[in-house]
Formats: C-alpha cells, structure tokens, sequence
C-alpha cells in the first residue's frame, strides 16, 4: 500500500466511524504512529478531516460556536418541551449545575418559580432568569464569552472544581455515537467535563439538530451519562445508537411535553 492510499483509507475510515484513534490506525495499516500523525497532519490541512487529541474526526460535520441571538429561536418548541420533561427531574432541595446554552435557558424559565433549589451556572443569561425569584443562584464567574453569554478560564475552573452537585443538565454543540460529546473550544470543552465530574448524575440535553455531528475539542463519552432528553425527530433506531437511556420528547407544538417516547434498553 503505498502513501496515497494509506491516506485515503484513513480519510475513509474517520468518515464511516465518526472518529479513530492514532493506536487503531497504527493496528489497522501497520505502520507507525509517527506515519500515522503526518498522514493526519496532511489530510488535515487537506480540510479532509480534523485532528484531536489522540485521533481524527471528519471535516464534514465540524460545527463552530454559534452566537446566542441567533440559535435562540432555532428548535424552539423543541427546546421548551425538552426544557419541561428535564425539569421534571428535579426535586425539592436539589443543587444543579444549568450548562451555559439555550436549551438549559429554557430549563431555568421552567425552573424560576421553584423554592428550595440551588442553581449554578455559567451563563450569564441564564443567571438572570432568576433574579427575582427565591432560587438561590451561584455565578461561576470567569471571562464572559461576548455575543453567547458563557463563561470560562481559571476562577470557572477553579468554582466548578470546587463544588459537588446532585445533577447537571449538560449542553452539546454536538454529539456522534463514536466521538461522543464534542465542543468547539478546547477552554469549553474542560468547562464541561468539569461540571460532568463535580455532579452525581448528568443529563445531557439537546435537539435533533445536534445528532450526527461533531466539533473541535473532546467533552466526553456519551457512557458518562444518565441519559439524553432529545425531541421525537431523532428515530427509535437512531437513538438506541447512541445511550440505553434516550428519552424523545414531542415538540410543545405537537402534543404534551410529558407524554414522553423513551427508547430503553
């Protein structure tokens, strides 16, 4: 097998599974991971695929930060009736972590007239939904993301290490049953695994719109999770891909948001 058709395996490769690993690729072509890093260096600046830590992921797919004005429309009815089901989750006297982003927005609009909750966030926007309501709220602080609302860098880092919480309601740009979970920054991408290990359970919430597609830094496997709340367009065999926990919520336009479609292995 010579150069270019080494390469043009491995493009393949990334593209079918979604992500490899530089030790698979090694295993696979029977070269070094040396070889296999120029090959990925070379495909890269070929826009072919992207690098990560330890592997690739496609080109196609990558999707990049979004400002707040313009997702917060963007599936909304199906944010609302994910928003309604995850709230159901929450009990009296819980801590929660609330993941900067606008499906976890429209969790906190549910959340606001609660009593007895601590919520945490990193999200200015979200911070504000409750500021006059007996919900007792803690600001990460940090370096505020102009244009989306988020907060990153050391005194997040340095919160987030800090606490223990009962559950977090995480957010993704994206998600892909091989790559997992996937931000576009490598400083959102720890934010979030930050908040993943201070919770004793974690819910990851998002729309159809995430499935399928991956992005710039690693989060973390989709095993981590309790379970995803999506909308009823990601199919029953779609979603038993992903996590033995997948609830489809309809869209509030459709129907109750608590008559749930759950896919359960």
């Amino acid at each position: 097998m010579n150069i270019n058709e080494r390469r043009k395996l491995i493009e393949e490769e990334v593209l079918e599974k979604g992500k490899m690993d530089i030790e698979d690729l090694e295993k696979m072509l029977g070269v070094s991971a040396m070889t296999i890093r120029r090959d990925l260096m070379h495909l890269e600046k070929e826009n072919k695929l992207i690098r990560t830590h330890g592997g690739a992921v496609p080109a196609k797919g990558i999707i990049d930060e979004t400002s707040y004005e313009n997702k917060e429309k963007q599936q909304l009815p199906e944010k609302k009736a994910i928003a309604a089901y995850a709230a159901t989750i929450v009990r009296p006297g819980d801590t929660i972590i609330l993941d900067s982003g606008t499906t976890t927005h429209e969790i906190a609009r549910v959340l606001k007239n609660r009593s007895n909750l601590t919520v945490i966030t990193n999200d200015i926007l979200i911070a504000a939904e409750f500021l006059n309501t007996s919900v007792h709220t803690i600001i990460t602080g940090g370096e505020l993301q102009n244009q989306v609302g988020a907060m990153f860098g050391p005194h997040t880092e340095s919160l987030l290490e800090s606490i223990h919480v009962d559950l977090l309601f995480l957010g993704a740009h994206a998600l892909h049953p091989a790559a997992g979970i996937t931000a576009p920054t490598l400083e959102k991408s720890k934010i979030k695994r930050l908040m993943v290990h201070s919770a004793e359970t974690t819910w990851l919430v998002a729309d159809h719109s995430k499935f399928g597609k991956s992005s710039f830094a690693s989060v973390c496997g989709l095993e981590t999770l309790q379970g995803i709340i999506t909308n009823d367009n990601v199919s029953m065999k779609e979603a038993e891909t992903y996590h033995d926990t997948v609830i489809r919520v309809p869209s509030q336009k459709e129907g109750n948001a608590n008559e749930n479609r759950s896919y359960r292995r």
